[in-house]
């Protein structure tokens, strides 16, 4: 098998970040589908592993993947490359944007296609949710969890995320260590 170019891990890693609006979920099935399906640089398990390693790790879920894939495709040199092709597409989106920022708020058509964005990045996060969720089995605990989560963010946005995911994340220890474990004892 070839080794993986440095331009191809550059392009490969462009196009996921010109493609994708809306951060990391909305990303993740974009990187699934270019990584794990179409080029085979990594499996749906690594790719399940690698969300939780990079979500658990400062830095952007995009950033973190980018460099651990071009890693492991390349070294050093391959992650350089799979890096800068992830952010060059937003940093170069951000210049242009601040140079018309002007034009673009009083122009109906680019604000009406904003719009249409933030929807189809709902529908991204939505479809991200679902294939993880589908990967690890889908549960009652799973699609609680996910509820009480949506309608916490959604009835009161000034609770903090941070506070959520760490309720949410002792509630699955308590969990598996009441439920989990009292079915490996027999209770």
């Amino acid at each position: 098998m070839a080794k993986t170019s440095y331009f191809q891990i550059f392009i490969t890693f462009f196009k996921i970040g010109l493609f994708t609006f809306g951060g990391g979920y909305a990303m993740m099935r974009v990187m699934e589908r270019e990584l794990v399906e179409n080029k085979g640089w990594i499996d749906g398990k690594t790719m399940l592993d690698l969300l939780g390693i990079s979500q658990s790790t400062p830095g952007p879920f995009a950033v973190n993947s980018a460099t651990y894939i071009g890693h492991h495709q390349r070294g050093f040199l391959g992650s350089f490359f799979a890096t800068l092709g992830v952010v060059l597409p937003s940093f170069i989106i951000i210049i242009l944007i601040s140079i018309f920022l002007e034009a673009f708020n009083a122009n109906i058509y680019i604000q009406n296609t904003l719009k249409g964005i933030n929807a189809g990045v709902s529908v991204l996060i939505f479809q991200a949710w679902f294939r993880l969720t589908k990967q690890l089995g889908i549960t009652v605990t799973n699609v609680v969890l996910m509820i009480i989560g949506f309608a916490v963010s959604l009835f009161i946005p000034s609770f903090s995320i941070v506070y959520l995911i760490l309720i949410t994340a002792i509630s699955a220890i308590i969990y598996g260590y009441v439920f989990l474990r009292g079915e490996e004892n027999g209770i």
